[in-house]
């Protein structure tokens, strides 16, 4: 039994590497060459396996426009944020400012992908159907950590949903790409900005 596990064990983890590669190399191809110059041929070949591999981790091309999304996770370093919001449980102004900063390292780290997700998915639907799941997994863990805040913690007038709401809008690539790109804004003074700004809009002062 023990020979059997450590057996499963080696070939999730071998899944696991094989999946990151192929990840890895549609991201770097899409950068360089497109969405439309890039083929599954290219990604394998980058990645270091057959063809056959990619279509079976991914399933087909629209399977690595998904894969870019967990590569943005990747950068943005998941492990760090569930250790913060973890350590920070019973204080949402502490858990606010993980989201911010988990945002901040995937603008800092993945901003190219954001980009390329947002301007080339207006006019291809498996880029937008890639970005609308970035979306939906940020908004999801966000939902389920505003939901555990005690009423208490809310301003008047903000709810979990109004709260989800405001975040998207003040939280985003082109907020960033503006203070930062075009307003000389260093990150650091971004996301203190918007660690502030926030606190004062949804939670009720201490």
């Amino acid at each position: 039994m023990a020979t059997r596990s450590y057996r499963s064990d080696l070939r999730t983890q071998q899944a696991e590497l094989t999946r990151g590669l192929i990840a890895e190399a549609a991201r770097s191809a899409f950068l360089e060459h497109g969405w439309a110059g890039t083929s599954i041929k290219n990604v394998a070949e980058r990645a270091g396996v057959s063809d056959a591999t990619v279509y079976a981790v991914f399933g087909s091309k629209a399977g690595l426009a998904l894969s870019l999304v967990d590569t943005i996770d990747a950068r943005a370093d998941v492990p760090r944020i569930l250790a913060e919001l973890e350590a920070a449980e019973g204080d949402p102004a502490a858990q606010l400012g993980a989201f911010i900063g988990f945002d901040r390292r995937l603008y800092e780290r993945a901003g190219d992908v954001v980009r390329l997700l947002v301007e080339v998915g207006r006019n291809q639907p498996e880029l937008a159907k890639a970005q609308a799941e970035g979306r939906l997994r940020g908004e999801r863990n966000r939902h389920r950590i505003f939901s555990s805040w005690p009423a208490r913690a809310w301003r008047n007038g903000i709810d979990v949903e109004r709260a989800v709401d405001i975040y998207a809008v003040t939280v985003n690539i082109g907020t960033y790409d503006e203070a930062i790109e075009h307003r000389g804004w260093s990150p650091d003074q971004l996301e203190a900005w918007w660690h502030t700004s926030l606190t004062e809009l949804l939670l009720r002062p201490r």
